[in-house]
């Protein structure tokens, strides 16, 4: 390759790389390379150059972990923990702030063991600690050997059994603090603790009248389904007071919401948050922990504005925000500065993981070419034809509703059995080809109308995954997540498509993507080369997704394979945990699989005694019902 030709492919991976965006919401972490692979990029700078994410694909398949694979980095994991800690530590720094910071991960957030592990080992020169919200994620947190000064979170709803086991565990050392939740769990703590004569470390969750933006403004203000309101919050004291527990309430737990998209939400939630501190405070509790629960949201989008599925704000910023403003209201009221603790899941876990699949097929609406009508056509289909004669920029509107008109209608007489199948056939190409060349001749700032019209002939390419099991949050609430082609990114996309996943319920796609120029409804994608793997990367999934997946279409867990990148441009496979075989799906849903091996023996021999199959056929069949059994529920 010569020079000038080296330099026409770097700037068109430049071109390609600004068409998706990866620049904008990337963070550094996933770059475009010479080659037009897409790179993941280590942030602790331990591996100097990007590694090429086609490369690791190609590497695990050769290794038996084919796609659909999730594909963890530890890197971005150590590097979410990082990013904030570091922050408060430079916040409590800079302003002065004369307490600590002490985060925790909410569990339900990824309850994957191999991501707890992380997090734990990774959060350890931090003291990070663990948030449970149930009993099973309560028996997670006491299992991991957390650092002495790390704590342990219990939220949620608790029965006496989850009490006991909370108060029991700080006599092995643990800082486990029960948040109530309700008063009818004062209760229980108070009995189980007079029981076991031993005290509890407590907290209190208070419901913050302070609303927050975005997709889950109903986990904050005082009609969200967890907390202590006013009154409640009096009577918890008063209880506590009278069974001489008051001295063991240390903590105050304020959720903020999640997914704040606007930083100044934060302030004025903080700002509440420690009225009720003070407030606390001057009732006699001896709080030393000011709990400010989850919130701290992540920029899928890139466009760093307060909208769903971005935030107007960086984590330093975050950390500035939350230190400066319960600095300034506990100086004001005379208080000393407790020590701070976040939930921060999401901002911990997301960015560590991406989804990514191969393209099984593809339908294509762009077609190139078209038929002439033929001369016993009837007129709707010659009219079809004619309005490519008119077709210039000022009049694709026009051309857009004659062409749309013009179909509707053949369809319509077809229907009535005017016209016949090939007849219809002639014109819906006809109708294609005019689309495609409209599409080709309109600019980029077609209006909303248009936009719509050209994304119904959008390309279908047809992916094998499950948009139930390993997105769901893009099914369930419009969630957006960075896609793009992790190859051929020094080729300029010559199709638009929308993603079909591999179930068979409509809807399982995905039509809103993330662009450098907003979002779009079709995602700009390469033509399929015969014989040659086209893979789609979904990033930054690593919060909730794997949790939240269920099992539509009986479709079980993706492989999984967790990678570290390595200083020679290589990367070491950490661990791999093979995706879920029919056979164990089966067995979630209620089934037992050897009883399904069974009954479908009976149902051979039953036609091997009718003379409807012979035994070689019988056993052939029997052994492709155990293959299946025991295979990946994915497309292999």
């Amino acid at each position: 390759m010569t020079a000038a030709e080296a330099r026409v492919q770097t700037d068109k991976t430049e071109d390609v790389h600004r068409i998706y965006g990866i620049e904008r919401w990337g963070r550094g972490l996933v770059t475009v390379l010479d080659g037009g692979d897409i790179g993941l990029v280590d942030p602790l700078g331990r591996a100097p150059a990007p590694v090429s994410l086609p490369v690791i694909v190609r590497a695990l398949a050769e290794r038996g972990i084919q796609t659909p694979v999730l594909l963890r980095v530890a890197p971005f994991l150590d590097h979410g923990i990082r990013l904030v800690n570091e922050g408060f530590r430079t916040a409590i720094a800079e302003t002065g702030y004369q307490g600590v910071y002490r985060g925790v991960f909410p569990i339900k957030v990824n309850q994957q063991a191999q991501v707890v592990r992380r997090i734990v080992e990774y959060g350890r020169p931090y003291g990070f600690g663990l948030e449970a919200g149930s009993k099973p994620e309560l028996v997670v947190a006491l299992s991991r050997p957390l650092p002495a000064d790390a704590l342990v979170i219990c939220n949620g709803v608790k029965d006496e059994e989850f009490v006991r086991l909370a108060i029991l565990s700080r006599r092995l050392g643990f800082n486990t603090v029960i948040v109530i939740e309700s008063l009818k769990e004062v209760d229980t703590i108070i009995r189980v603790s007079k029981a076991l004569g031993l005290e509890p470390l407590l907290g209190v969750r208070i419901k913050l009248t302070n609303t927050i933006g975005g997709a889950w403004a109903a986990s904050s203000g005082d009609r969200s389904t967890f907390g202590l309101n006013a009154e409640q919050l009096v009577a918890a004291i008063d209880r506590l007071r009278d069974a001489g527990l008051l001295h063991c309430l240390k903590l105050q737990h304020s959720h903020l919401g999640s997914q704040i998209p606007d930083v100044n939400d934060v302030r004025r939630a903080v700002t509440e948050a420690c009225r009720y501190f003070t407030e606390l405070s001057r009732e006699g509790v001896e709080l030393s922990h000011l709990d400010l629960g989850g919130g701290l949201g992540i920029d899928y989008t890139g466009e760093m504005r307060a909208t769903e599925s971005s935030v107007n704000y960086t984590v330093a910023e975050y950390c500035a925000s939350v230190v400066e403003t319960v600095r300034y209201a506990l100086d004001e009221a005379g208080l000393p500065h407790p020590t701070l603790v976040t939930e921060s899941g999401r901002a911990v876990v997301a960015l560590s993981a991406l989804l990514v699949f191969d393209v099984l097929e593809a339908t294509l609406y762009d077609i190139e070419t078209a038929p002439e009508p033929e001369p016993g056509d009837h007129h709707l289909v010659h009219d079809l034809a004619a309005v490519r004669g008119y077709m210039v920029p000022n009049r694709l509107q026009e051309c857009i509703n004659d062409a749309t008109y013009y179909r509707n209608e053949l369809r319509a007489i077809f229907r009535r059995g005017v016209v016949d199948l090939r007849e219809v056939a002639r014109g819906e190409r006809i109708y294609l080809r005019l689309m495609s060349e409209i599409r080709r001749m309109a600019s980029d700032d077609v209006t909303p109308e248009m936009e719509a019209q050209l994304y119904r002939i959008a390309d279908i390419y047809h992916g094998n995954f499950s948009l139930f099991q390993s997105l769901p949050d893009m099914w369930a609430i419009d969630q957006l997540h960075p896609i793009v082609p992790i190859q051929r990114l020094n080729e300029a996309p010559d199709r638009r498509a929308i993603l079909s996943d591999i179930t068979c319920d409509s809807d399982g796609k995905i039509d809103r993507f993330v662009l450098a120029d907003g979002l779009a409804r079709a995602l700009p994608v390469h033509d399929i080369r015969e014989g040659e793997p086209y893979h789609i990367g979904v990033f930054f999934i690593g919060a909730y997704q794997e949790t939240l997946g269920d099992l539509h279409n009986l479709f079980g867990d993706t492989n999984v394979a967790t990678i570290s990148l390595r200083e020679d441009g290589g990367f070491d496979l950490l661990e791999e945990v093979e995706g879920d075989t029919v056979a164990e799906v089966l067995s979630y849903v209620e089934y037992n699989p050897r009883e399904c091996l069974d009954d479908f023996r009976r149902i051979v021999d039953a036609a091997i005694s009718q003379g409807r199959l012979d035994a070689v056929g019988g056993r052939t069949i029997l052994a492709a019902y155990r293959e299946s059994l025991n295979g990946y529920t994915y497309y292999e």
